[in-house]
Order: C-alpha cells, then structure tokens, then sequence
C-alpha cells in the first residue's frame, strides 16, 4: 500500500504531503484550507485571486503562486508534488493537467479529497454522512435543493452541496455534522472523480444523473467523453440507480455501471410507472418502487393540483420532484414529509421565475437555461411565447432546438456575442418565427433593448420568456447577472408606462 493509498480519513497521516491547489476560488480555497489544517504542505497557484484570498492563503499557512498558467509554471516542477487537487475550471487538455498526467502525479478533485477526510465530523453511530450524488444536464440544483429539503423535513440532519455552490469541503468540515450530504456534481468534478484511484473512490448511498443533453462539449472534448463524466455518478452505488425513463442515456449509464451488490435501478418520468418506478397517474405523482407490494399498489406523494398551488408545475420541475423523491425514499424519507416538503418549497432566481404580470403578459427569467435541453423544456411549458434566446453556446448547435421547441415560439430575440449562428438556425430550421436581434454590445443596454423589443411584438395573455440556451459570458458574469439585468429592465419599463414609452418600434430581420 501506497502513502496516498493510506490516506482515506482525516485521522490519517497526512502530515508534510506536498499538495498542490490549483485555482483559487471558492472551491481551492476550501481544498488548501482543509489541507493545511490537516498538515500538509500546500502550493497554491492560480491565474487571480481576490484580495481577501490573497491576504488568507499565507495565514492558513499555504504558499501562494500567481500565474496565467498557460504553461507549466516552473514553481509547480521545483515544487515536486505528491498530489495535485484541481479546481473544476481547469479542462483535461489545459498544459498543467497534461503535465501532471504524464508525470503520474496523483489528480484529485476537491470531491475526491472531501470523500477521503469525510470521518471529520461523524454521526452518533460513529459513521459518516452517507452521500447522494446527483448529476445531469439540467436541473441539477432544482433537485438537490428539493432532495436536502424533503430529507430534512422528514427528520434528517441534511445539507446541499457541491456544485451548488458550498464546497463539499465546507459540508464535511462543518462541525454540526450532517446525516446526509446531498452532493450537486457537475461533469468537470464527475471527470475528476473519474480519475481517482481505487482507494479515493465514491460510495454513495444513492445517485442520479437526471438527463442527458449536449453541453460543455469544448471543456471535454466531445460528446461521448461529456457522456462519460457524468455516467461516473453511478459508479460504487449501494442502494438506489435513480434514472429517467425518457432519457435512454441515462438508462444506459445504469445498466453499464459497476455498482455494489444489492443496488436497485429506479425510474422515473411522467408516465405511468411500473413496479421500481415512480411516475404519474390521472395528476397523483405515484411510488411504485418504495412499497412492500410494489406490483398491486403504489403510495401517493402529492398531486399535479398541489404543486401547481405553489409554482411547482412546469414538466421539467416534475420530473426534478420524481427524481428527489426517489432519493429521499430510498434514505427512508416517509411520503408524509416530502408532501410538506413541497408545500414549502420554493424555486431559485432565474429559475422559470416569474418577474411581473403586466396588461396580459407574463414575463419569466429562466437565465439559468443555459443550454437547448434546458431552454426545450421552458419553451415546452410556455408555447407562443416570445422567447430571448443566445449567449456563449459552449460549441454547441441549436439547429436541433431551434427547429423543434423553438417553433413553437410566436418570435425570438437573439442576443449574445454568437448571435450568426442562432441566427443562421431560425433562417434554416424555422422560418416562420419572427427574429429580432440586438446588436448592442453594451452590458448595460442589452436587456433594456430586449424589453423594449419584446414589449413592442408580444400579444395580450402571452409570455415573454428569457431561456438563452447559452451560457453568460460573452456579455454579462453569469446567469444570475443575466437574469437579475432582464428583470431590472422588466420593472423599470412597467414603471414608465407603455411600450411606446420605452422606445422606437421594433424590426425584425
């Protein structure tokens, strides 16, 4: 046995490891902070930092290298170090992770370092928290929050985390100590974990990868090494496969996965279920999988009625509640609990949220839409809508979208840096859709002219719907930005009266 091969507890020896950090945001801090106060000596190297990161990485006793990194810096080889811990920004074909490969130097994720120092903070039996893995193109977050809330609120010490946005790191460091974590996998931390050696391997409790649709094909490569990543969600399950029975991909990763004796493959959709699924029957979302006599009966966790009630309804959003409730029931969670889970649930910004109804039209921010399975599904919900769509398309095609959900939208401004190819796929895919597009570059004026042009062109009782398909940055510093910009512009031209008012008529092209 190996040193690193010994290092799977935070009581192990981990004292004078030399561990490299690269990337300095929330995510290597969180590594070289936990390395540190483990004992280990850290380099971290990072093309920025913000001040407050700077000012703590010598106070926590690491050593810290700025460097644009596009070539091995000559720090990291006079550092030599045992193992390198990657942020998940950094893409398998960047010069450090080769060199760092070629070398066979150990590559771990935070994830992989999380699950090795997991005993920190234990439970009353002296175990650690189990782990829910949950990956997918879209709605992802959706799923992990309703996922922790229904464990919680059926008694459960529970916390989100991960992609989410609070380190795992963070999660099993926390002192109160968790029953469950429910981690949020992105396919850059899936292909991390992916390199793991045996002894830093994943066991999770439960895992779903929800869907599978084109996206971040420029970080991986392609889209069977996309596919790839995130089938390694499944891998070393130990009770429950959850997968979607719309998505043959999903269902596929399941019966290839090499997962522990006894694991249970779970599905769900919005049809009827079968025994092991959970699906929907005349507006009940049914368990058929959780029950002693699943073939003659099934348990009923709330009704299509119900989550409309409470903003719960859209499809997709159906399906993200099926998905969670199939994790939670596989921890034990009663069907009690996740109906008043979901009575009290609410969702994120920019998530198909409603900015304002107005004089018949209703304005929705789904910035978080960045990609065509994600915007298929808000155009789905929302037919003849006027659909905002573009941004970075991440090498991704929307002739597919744009030819199918997108017909059915009543017209379509295109906005963002890659507009002549969004813009190419309406003229070939979708003629009939009336386009506009805005062609300021400006970050502030964007969104004022989307409303303006929108205002001008949507019809009483309709939709003005944000779904970009795309991600942010070409124009703007995330979705959340994207989306906080539109509705800004939303309420100031509500304010001002009318859409004559706001601004010259629009044209279409």
């Amino acid at each position: 046995m190996t040193r690193l091969d010994s290092l799977t507890s935070w009581h192990a020896d981990w004292k004078g490891l030399r561990v490299a950090v690269l990337g300095l945001s929330v995510t290597g801090f969180s590594a070289a902070d936990t390395l540190t106060e483990l004992g280990a000596e850290v380099l971290v190297l990072s093309a920025s930092a913000s001040d407050e990161y700077e000012r703590l990485i010598p106070v926590i006793g690491a050593r810290l290298v700025l460097d644009d990194l596009d070539e091995v810096p000559q720090d990291l080889i006079d550092f030599a170090p045992d193992v390198v811990v990657a942020s998940p920004g950094f893409p398998p074909s960047h010069p450090v992770i080769r060199w760092v490969q070629e070398q066979e130097i150990a590559l771990w994720g935070d994830v992989e370092l999380a699950w090795r120092v997991r005993d920190k903070v234990v439970r009353a039996d002296g175990t650690p928290a189990d782990w829910v893995l949950i990956t997918g193109t879209n709605g992802k977050t959706t799923t992990t929050q309703l996922t922790a809330t229904m464990l919680v609120e059926g008694g459960l010490r529970a916390a989100p985390c991960g992609n989410i946005g609070v380190p795992v790191l963070d999660a099993v460091r926390d002192p109160s100590g968790f029953d469950v974590l429910v981690v949020e996998l992105s396919s850059h931390q899936l292909w991390y974990i992916g390199q793991s050696a045996p002894a830093g391997q994943l066991v999770p409790h439960s895992s779903v990868c929800l869907n599978l649709a084109d996206d971040h094909l420029v970080w991986h490569g392609s889209a069977a090494a996309y596919r790839a990543a995130k089938a390694i969600v499944y891998r070393n399950t130990r009770v429950a496969c959850v997968y979607n029975k719309a998505d043959i991909a999903t269902r596929e990763m399941v019966e290839d996965a090499e997962v522990m004796e006894g694991a249970r493959a779970i599905g769900f959709d919005l049809g009827t279920p079968g025994p092991s699924d959970l699906g929907v029957v005349d507006g009940i979302l049914a368990d058929r999988a959780f029950l002693d006599d699943r073939r003659n009966s099934a348990l009923e966790l709330t009704t299509i009625d119900d989550l409309a009630q409470v903003g719960l309804a859209a499809p997709h959003i159906v399906q993200n509640i099926l998905a969670a409730s199939a994790l939670s029931r596989a921890i034990g969670t009663e069907p009690a609990a996740i109906r008043r889970a979901l009575q009290s649930f609410s969702l994120d910004a920019h998530r198909i949220q409603v900015i304002a109804r107005h004089d018949g039209v209703t304005w929705i921010d789904d910035s978080k839409a960045t990609n065509p399975h994600a915007a298929a599904s808000s155009l789905r919900a929302y037919p003849g809508a006027v659909w905002i769509v573009g941004g970075d398309l991440k090498g991704v095609d929307l002739s597919g979208l744009v030819g199918d959900a997108g017909r059915s939208a009543s017209a379509a401004v295109v906005i963002g840096a890659e507009r002549g190819e969004v813009l190419a796929a309406f003229a070939r895919h979708a003629p009939d859709v009336q386009v506009y597009e805005v062609v300021s570059g400006e970050t502030e004026d964007v969104m004022t002219r989307v409303v303006e042009i929108a205002a001008g062109i949507v019809t009483d009782g309709s939709t003005v719907l944000l779904a970009p398909a795309a991600a942010s940055f070409d124009q703007f510093t995330g979705y959340a930005d994207r989306g906080r910009r539109f509705a800004e512009a939303v309420r100031s031209w509500i304010d001002r009266g009318s859409a004559d008012d706001a601004g010259g008529s629009p044209s279409s092209i």
